[in-house]
């Protein structure tokens, strides 16, 4: 790993705030990044382990849990936002459609958004949430990277075929990154690689 990239993510990483409305949400000018992707996909895992921590991000094992954006500043040069799974189908209608308002209202309208960081469990591969989410964020011209979680519970088989349906899913898609990343918050696999592409992002 580069030493710009062990510096970002060895410095600390705090709580800055969390919006559960569009008017809530802080103006900040910091480079953000932000983690979208289905319910109990593991973002909150992944956040945790990326920046080190155990309990940076709130982890749940009911889906759904998180039901605002979370803002961290990290290494003070960056800020992540986690934000609250789509698609929980046990979630009122009404509140699944003010969840999805307020993700899908960030992500069209946050000028300092440099990346999405779109996670899709490579158990299930990419559904028809993940499909929304890919078009909305093409039509919004916000770049995205695919990252697929939960790496350590699949065989080398069945993730070469999760990578390929993968694949094919993003074709046509204007604003995907052209690299799909592969990761497991309990094993570290991909981390650093994710930790690269995001340290990269607070230059230039």
């Amino acid at each position: 790993m580069s030493d710009a990239a062990e510096k970002l993510f060895a410095g600390p990483c705090e709580f800055v705030a969390g919006a559960a409305t569009l008017e809530a949400i802080p103006a900040l000018k910091r480079p953000e990044v932000a983690f979208v992707g289905r319910s109990n996909v593991g973002k909150s895992s992944l956040v945790n382990a990326l920046c080190r921590r155990r309990n940076l991000a709130r982890v749940s094992q009911n889906p759904g849990a998180t039901k605002q954006i979370n803002f961290f500043e990290l290494g003070g040069r960056l800020t992540l936002a986690d934000l609250p799974g789509y698609g929980f189908a046990r979630t009122s209608k009404a509140l699944a459609r003010e969840w999805q308002h307020l993700i899908f209202s960030y992500l069209r309208g946050r000028q300092n958004l440099r990346r999405v960081i779109l996670l899709i469990d490579a158990r299930r591969g990419p559904m028809d949430f993940d499909k929304q989410a890919m078009d909305i964020l093409d039509e919004a011209a916000v770049s995205y990277l695919v990252t697929l979680t939960k790496a350590d519970k699949l065989e080398a088989g069945e993730m070469h075929e999760v990578r390929a349906q993968t694949e094919s899913a993003l074709k046509g898609h204007t604003a995907s990154y052209p690299d799909i990343l592969t990761t497991s918050a309990s094993t570290g696999a991909g981390l650093e690689a994710l930790r690269e592409h995001i340290a990269a992002l607070t230059t230039g």
